[in-house]
């Protein structure tokens, strides 16, 4: 059998609604865009939402609306995909890592403070999985020390915890569209912010930095443009738009979908003494974006190979950051620098997770696993 490591949830509506805007005159930034940062920032309760070409772009400009770049530090976590500390690093910063907890991969609120030097301007914690940090807690060391709180989300749109929605209590919270996300345009991301003045900012940073939008010039009456400051090229397209649109409208349904399997899985491999799982826990609300577990080191790779030897797409999320080699080479990292980080990196294996995963298909998934385990 061959089982896809993921496989997107578009529908013929998502396909129509592309047509409709490869039949309009606007394809870039406009309209439709606009729709779908109306419906986002709805969906999450927070009052601005701005549409960009990543989650890697939503935290670099962040950074640079909050004018965090040369001299300074920002707190993070090494078991995350390298886009989040290669976003300070674009806005000119240091990254500072942390290791994380043991039982989840998130950032360990505890050693926040340890790494707070006169430097430091913000923390960057990673909802790892879909499972949120204890934001009440960053949010208080924040405060205290006046750290800017930028929220890496791009596992997490639809998770909660006590009682606090992501991107509730921090100064910005960045998304990812990306094609394994649980929601998808390919490619895209969002930031949501709180203030109307940061948000009229970053759309004008992922959009060279000028103030007057390609809607703005030439749907309405021409006015000149200016560019205030400098930016990128970062902005959303109407066809991303139009791909998330309707896949927003269906979110919902789609985690009840993600949590059945979860389920499946979790019972599947349950009691098994070499195997640790990530487990659902009942509360908070888990946004389920990778259902991963956790092997003997040793045997990881062996194990990961085989699978795909059967048929099963495979992944590893994450080899910590801070053992790549340009992080090694340019901050002297070495092994040992993180451990409980790199214990998770070295067992964690990310199995296929996805709505249109079939019972079939998960129970061929989880039998393999436990043929070459036991």
């Amino acid at each position: 059998m061959k089982v896809e490591f993921y496989r997107h949830n578009i529908d013929n509506e998502d396909v129509g609604r592309i047509e409709g805007v490869l039949n309009s005159v606007f394809l870039t930034t406009g309209a439709v865009a606009g729709e779908f940062e109306e419906r986002f920032s709805s969906y999450l309760d927070i009052p601005y939402a701005v549409g960009v070409t990543s989650c890697t772009a939503a935290l670099h400009l962040s950074l640079v609306a909050w004018a965090i770049g040369a001299g300074d530090e920002v707190i993070t976590t090494p078991m995350s995909f390298c886009a989040t500390s290669n976003a300070i690093l674009h806005a000119g910063a240091k990254p500072v890592f942390v290791d994380v907890e043991e039982d989840t991969g998130n950032i360990n609120a505890d050693l926040i403070e340890g790494a707070i030097t006169e430097r430091t301007k913000a923390v960057i914690p990673v909802h790892l999985y879909g499972r949120m940090c204890d934001m009440k807690k960053i949010r208080r060391i924040a405060d205290k020390h006046g750290l800017v709180v930028i929220e890496d989300a791009a596992h997490a749109i639809e998770a909660e915890r006590d009682g606090i929605r992501v991107g509730k209590l921090a100064d910005s919270a960045c998304f990812s569209f990306y094609a394994t996300k649980n929601i998808t345009s390919g490619e895209g991301g969002a930031v949501c912010v709180h203030d109307r003045d940061k948000a009229e900012i970053l759309k004008m940073l992922r959009l060279h930095g000028i103030d007057k939008s390609a809607a703005d010039r030439y749907t309405k009456q021409y006015r000149h443009w200016d560019m205030p400051f400098l930016g990128w090229k970062y902005n959303m397209d109407n066809l991303q738009a139009a791909l998330l649109i309707g896949q927003l409208k269906r979110i919902d349904l789609l985690w009840e979908r993600r949590k059945v399997l979860w389920d499946l899985y979790t019972q599947s491999l349950a009691g098994l003494d070499t195997v640790q799982l990530a487990g659902y826990p009942a509360a908070p609300r888990h946004a389920m974006h990778l259902f991963t577990v956790l092997v003997d080191g040793g045997k990881r790779d062996e194990i990961l190979n085989e699978l795909q030897k059967r048929g099963i797409g495979v992944a590893v999320n994450y080899r910590p950051i801070h053992l790549l080699k340009y992080y090694r080479d340019r901050f002297s990292y070495k092994s040992g620098d993180f451990p409980v980080a790199e214990a998770i990196g070295n067992r964690t294996i990310s199995l296929p997770f996805y709505p249109r995963l079939s019972e079939d298909e998960l129970t061929y998934v989880s039998d393999t696993l436990k043929s070459l385990i036991t």
